[in-house]
C-alpha cells in the first residue's frame, strides 16, 4: 500500500500551490504515494483530479495574488500546517511534506513564527533535528535559525552528545544501518588550537568523545571548509553535523540545490520539504521548477516505508 503523504500548500501568494500542483501531476510521485493536501477550497483547481484536499481556507481572490502576500494569507498558511500536524497526531497520515511558508507573513499576522521545524518540535513534544538530504552530501543542524552571535552560547556538550545519539538512530533508519558522522568545528579551522576559540576544545570534542562511547560513529571536529569541500570527489562519512545554519545549507545547497532536501528527524512520523522559499517575485508566472517538491515528496515516501518496515519488525 502506498504511503499517506500530507502536503500542506505553505503561503498561497508565494509558488508552493503551483509547484504542488505541478509535483503532483508526476507520474513517479503519483506512484510512490497518496497525496491528501491541506490549502484554501480555490486550490482544487489547480490539482489533478482524484486528489484529496482538504479545505482548510476560503479566502478571496484578493489574499490569493501570487507576490501579494496579505495578513489574511499570512494565517491561512500557518493553518494548513496545524491542520497538517493534527491529521499526523491522529494517526491518519505516514508522511507530512510541507510547502515553503513566509515567516514574515505568518508574524505580521499576528502569530510569531520561527520555522516548521521548531513548530513541529513543539507540536510533537519531542526533541528533532533539521537534516539537509541530499544525493551528495547530507547535513544536519546542531543550532536551527538563530543569530550567529547566540550560537556559541546554544553549544553545549550535552546538547550536542543528545543531537549525535537522535542523529544516529533516526537516520540509521532510513540508511538501515548505523551512519557515521563527520562533526564540524564552530570556527574558522576548527579553533586552530585554541588560537581562532576554545568551543571546539572545550565544548566540541569532549561530545564527540561521549558519543562515540556511547556507540554513536562520530568523528571531528573537523574545520567545515575542508570537511565539505571532499563532497565533490565522494564525501567519506553519511552525513555531517554542521554547528550552525549557514555553515551547512550553503554546502548542499550549492552542491545540488534542486535535489537536496529538508527533513526533521525525531518525530514519530516523517517530514520533508523543499530546500527554498515562497519565491514572491515569480510566483503565479508558471516558471517556478516542481523538481525540490518532486524530490521532497518522493522523500517523504522513502522515510515513510522505512519507518513502516521499522514497525513491522
Amino acid at each position: 500500500m502506498k504511503p499517506r503523504v500530507g502536503i500542506s500548500m505553505g503561503d498561497p501568494c508565494g509558488i508552493g500551490p503551483e509547484v504542488v500542483a505541478k509535483a503532483l501531476r508526476k507520474p513517479a510521485v503519483r506512484r510512490a504515494l497518496s497525496p491528501v493536501v491541506f490549502g484554501d477550497a480555490a486550490h482544487r483547481t489547480l490539482l489533478p483530479p482524484g486528489v484529496e484536499l482538504r479545505a482548510v481556507s476560503e479566502l478571496g481572490a484578493a489574499h490569493l495574488r501570487p507576490g501579494k502576500p496579505t495578513r489574511a494569507g499570512g494565517r491561512a498558511q500557518l493553518d494548513y500546517v496545524l491542520a497538517l500536524v493534527a491529521a499526523g497526531h491522529a494517526g491518519e497520515l505516514d508522511a507530512l511534506c510541507t510547502a515553503p511558508v513566509s515567516k514574515e507573513a505568518i508574524t505580521k499576522a499576528g502569530h510569531p513564527f520561527q520555522g516548521h521545524t521548531e513548530l513541529l518540535a513543539d507540536a510533537f513534544g519531542v526533541e528533532v533535528l533539521m537534516l539537509m538530504d541530499g544525493p551528495q552530501l547530507r547535513v544536519a543542524l546542531a543550532t536551527n535559525h538563530l543569530p550567529l552571535s547566540a550560537v556559541p552560547r546554544a553549544l553545549t556538550t550535552a546538547s550536542l552528545v543528545r543531537k549525535l545519539k537522535l542523529l544516529s538512530r533516526t537516520l540509521g533508519q532510513a540508511l538501515g544501518k548505523a551512519p557515521s558522522i563527520a562533526v564540524c568545528g564552530v570556527n574558522p579551522h576548527a579553533g586552530d588550537g585554541g588560537v581562532l576559540g576554545s568551543e571546539d576544545a572545550r565544548v566540541i570534542a569532549p561530545a564527540v568523545r561521549q558519543a562515540r562511547r556511547a556507540g554513536v560513529d562520530a568523528h571531528g571536529p573537523f574545520a567545515a571548509d575542508g570537511l565539505f569541500a571532499k563532497a565533490r570527489r565522494g564525501f567519506p562519512y553519511d552525513v555531517a553535523l554542521a554547528m550552525f545554519h549557514d555553515q551547512g545549507l550553503v554546502a548542499t545547497k550549492t552542491l545540488d540545490f534542486e535535489r537536496t532536501v529538508n527533513v526533521t528527524l525525531g518525530l514519530p512520523l516523517p517530514r520533508t520539504s523543499p530546500d527554498h522559499g515562497v519565491a514572491y517575485d515569480i510566483a503565479g508566472q508558471g516558471v517556478a521548477d516542481a523538481q525540490p517538491m518532486v524530490a521532497a515528496l518522493l522523500r517523504a515516501a522513502v522515510y515513510a516505508a522505512a519507518r513502516a518496515q521499522k514497525t513491522r519488525r
